[in-house]
C-alpha cells in the first residue's frame, strides 16, 4: 500500500490506495497509522527538502494550478524520487468535480484571449522562454527528482522543453490563411484560421517539461486555452511551468495544472466528454489512447496521439562500426532507454555483426550508475517497481530463447530497489517477447540480419510506427529504406529525431497528428473559408 497523505500531520482522512487499484478511505487514527507504517506495506516516509536544492523555492508548490492560484485539496497523493525512494512532496488528489473547475476557468479565459494578437501570444511565450531558461538549474533539479534521469540530461530536456516556446512564438504571427480563385465569376474567398478553443493535455511522466511545452507552446501560439494532467509521478515540474507561466504574463485560466491519482479513469473521462473541450493532445500508450479515443466519440473533439514505439535501429555494413555503435548509444540509453524513440530492436548486417556486438558492450559496460543528482551519472533508476518488473522479464524471455548477455543481465540493487544494469544481448531472435514489445529500459538486443529486404520487412514487423533508425553511407539506400520504413520519423546516421523544427509523430498503432514543426500549430486550428459575393465580373 502506499499512503496518499502524510500521516503525520495526522489528516482528517487517511487514502490508501491498493495493488490492486482499489482506494480505501480511514478515518484519522494514529494507531491505524502506527499499524500501517509497522506492517512495512508502505514506503519509508523519509523526506527531500526539495526548496532547499532550489534558488527559487517558489518553483516547488504542493498544489494543483487553477485560474492562475493554487488550489489546495483535502486529498493527496505522495510523490517519490525513483532513485531513493525518498518522499519528494504531495499533490492534491482531485476529483473530477474539482477538475471541472479547470475546465471552467480555460474555457472562461478562452473568450478574451482567443481575441489577443498572435504578436502579443508570441511576446507571452518569448517571455516564459527566457523564464525557464534562468530556472533551468532548479527545473532540471526537480525532473532529476522525480524522474530520475541524469541532471546533465534533465538540464537538456529544459532547453528542449524551452525551444518549442521559442519556435510556437515563430509560428504564431504565421498562421495564414488563403485567397481561393472560385469557379463562380464576382465571388471572391479566402480562409482564416481560428482556435479550437480549450485543450485538455495530457502527459506521461519521462519527459516532465518537454512533453508539456511541446503541446501547450502551440496551442498558445494558436490562442488557445489548456487543462493540464501530468502523470502522477512527475507533477512538480508541470506546477512550476504553470508557475512561470503566471509570471511571463500568461493571463490567468489560460495554463491550468491538475493532479491525480485515485481518479486517473474518472479524470480522463472528463476530459474525453466534457464539450467545453474541443480539442484532447494525449502522450501514453496505445492502449489507453483508444480508450481515450472511444471515450472522445460523443463529443467529436479534435484529437492527436503520440502513442506507443517499438524502434528499429538497422545497421548497414558499409557504415564504420565505431559511428554505429556511437548512434546506437545515443538512441537506446537515453533516459535509461525510457523514451518513445529509444531504439528497441537494433538490426546489424551480419558481416560486421560481432565487431558490432562487442564494441557496444564494452561502451555500456562503462556506464555510471546511480542517483542522478550526483555527479558523472549516465544511467539513473527506472521510474518504479513495475518498469524494472518488465525489464527483467524481457531478459530472461531473451535468454530462454537463445540470447547471450554480453554487459548487464541483472538488477543493480547496490544502488537500489529501481536501478537494472545497462544490458546488451547478442544472438536476439524474432520470437523473442522484445522483439514484439517495447521493453522501456536499458536493454540493447542485437539481430543479425543477411539483406535489405529482411532487415527491412523485420522493422515492418510491428504494430506501431513511431521512431526508426538506420545507418549507411550508400545515399541510395538511405533514401530507397527510408521511404520503405513505416515509420512516421526516420534518422539516417543519427540517434537522435526530435527537434522543435521537425515534426513529431507516428502511423500505425503510434497515433496521429504531430507535434513541433509548422504542422504542430495546425492542430489548435481551425480552418474557416469565407465567400464573398457580388464583386462584380473580371475585367
Amino acid at each position: 500500500m502506499v499512503l496518499q497523505t502524510r500521516l503525520m500531520s495526522v489528516p482528517r482522512v487517511i487514502t490508501v490506495h491498493t495493488r490492486s487499484g482499489a482506494r480505501v478511505h480511514h478515518k484519522p487514527n494514529a494507531l491505524l497509522a502506527c499499524r500501517i507504517l509497522r506492517s512495512g506495506q508502505c514506503r519509508s516516509l523519509s523526506n527531500i527538502n526539495v526548496k532547499d536544492k532550489l534558488s527559487a523555492r517558489y518553483l516547488f508548490r504542493e498544489a494543483a494550478i487553477i485560474d492562475g492560484k493554487d488550489f489546495p485539496s483535502t486529498m493527496h497523493f505522495q510523490v517519490y524520487d525513483p532513485a531513493t525512494e525518498a518522499q519528494i512532496g504531495v499533490c492534491p488528489d482531485l476529483t473530477p468535480r474539482q477538475v471541472d473547475e479547470a475546465i471552467t476557468a480555460a474555457h472562461t479565459a478562452f473568450q478574451s484571449f482567443r481575441r489577443t494578437t498572435s504578436f502579443e501570444r508570441a511576446k507571452l511565450l518569448r517571455e516564459w522562454r527566457n523564464l525557464v531558461m534562468e530556472s533551468q538549474e532548479d527545473l532540471a533539479t526537480m525532473i532529476t527528482l522525480e524522474n530520475g534521469k541524469p541532471i546533465a540530461e534533465a538540464k537538456g530536456e529544459v532547453a528542449y522543453a524551452a525551444s518549442f516556446m521559442d519556435w510556437f512564438a515563430g509560428e504564431a504571427p504565421r498562421a495564414y490563411g488563403d485567397v481561393i480563385a472560385t469557379s463562380v465569376a464576382g465571388n471572391r474567398a479566402m480562409t482564416i484560421k481560428q482556435p479550437v478553443g480549450v485543450c485538455g493535455i495530457i502527459t506521461p511522466w519521462n519527459f516532465p517539461a518537454a512533453m508539456i511545452t511541446r503541446k501547450v507552446a502551440a496551442a498558445i501560439a494558436a490562442g488557445c486555452t489548456v487543462v493540464i494532467k501530468p502523470d502522477a509521478e512527475t507533477p512538480f515540474t508541470a506546477i512550476a511551468l504553470a508557475k512561470l507561466a503566471k509570471i511571463a504574463g500568461i493571463p490567468d485560466g489560460v495554463v491550468n495544472v491538475v493532479t491525480t491519482k485515485s481518479f486517473l479513469k474518472e479524470v480522463g473521462e472528463k476530459f474525453c466528454t466534457d464539450e467545453r473541450i474541443k480539442k484532447l493532445s494525449f502522450t501514453g500508450s496505445t492502449n489507453v489512447g483508444k480508450l481515450l479515443m472511444a471515450q472522445s466519440s460523443s463529443t467529436l473533439k479534435k484529437l492527436s496521439f503520440e502513442l506507443g514505439g517499438n524502434a528499429p535501429f538497422i545497421v548497414f555494413p558499409d557504415v564504420p562500426v565505431v559511428d554505429a555503435v556511437t548512434a546506437a548509444v545515443t538512441s537506446k540509453f537515453r533516459g535509461s532507454g525510457q523514451t518513445c524513440v529509444c531504439a528497441n530492436r537494433i538490426f546489424v548486417h551480419e558481416s560486421i555483426y560481432d565487431e558490432f556486438c562487442e564494441l557496444l558492450a564494452e561502451r555500456v559496460s562503462g556506464f555510471k550508475i546511480g542517483n542522478g543528482l550526483e555527479d558523472g551519472i549516465n544511467q539513473g533508476p527506472l521510474i518504479h517497481a513495475r518498469a524494472v518488473d518488465k525489464v527483467e522479464g524481457h531478459v530472461e524471455d531473451a535468454i530462454k530463447h537463445g540470447g547471450k548477455v554480453l554487459a548487464g543481465g541483472k538488477r543493480a540493487t547496490e544502488f537500489g530497489p529501481h536501478f537494472y544494469h545497462p544490458t546488451v544481448i547478442k544472438d536476439a531472435k524474432p520470437r523473442m517477447k522484445i522483439m514484439k514489445e517495447e521493453t522501456f529500459g536499458p536493454v540493447a538486443a542485437v539481430f543479425k540480419f543477411s539483406t535489405e529486404a529482411e532487415v527491412v520487412a523485420l522493422a515492418n514487423d510491428a504494430d506501431v510506427g513511431l521512431a526508426s533508425y538506420l545507418m549507411t553511407n550508400d545515399i541510395n539506400r538511405a533514401f530507397r529504406v527510408a521511404e520503405q520504413l513505416e515509420f512516421g520519423m526516420v534518422g539516417v546516421n543519427t540517434g537522435i529525431v526530435s527537434d522543435c523544427a521537425t515534426p513529431f509523430g507516428g502511423v500505425k498503432f503510434s497515433g496521429f497528428g504531430r507535434e513541433g514543426s509548422k504542422y504542430g500549430i495546425e492542430e489548435y486550428l481551425n480552418i474557416k473559408s469565407i465567400t464573398f459575393g457580388g464583386i462584380g465580373a473580371p475585367y
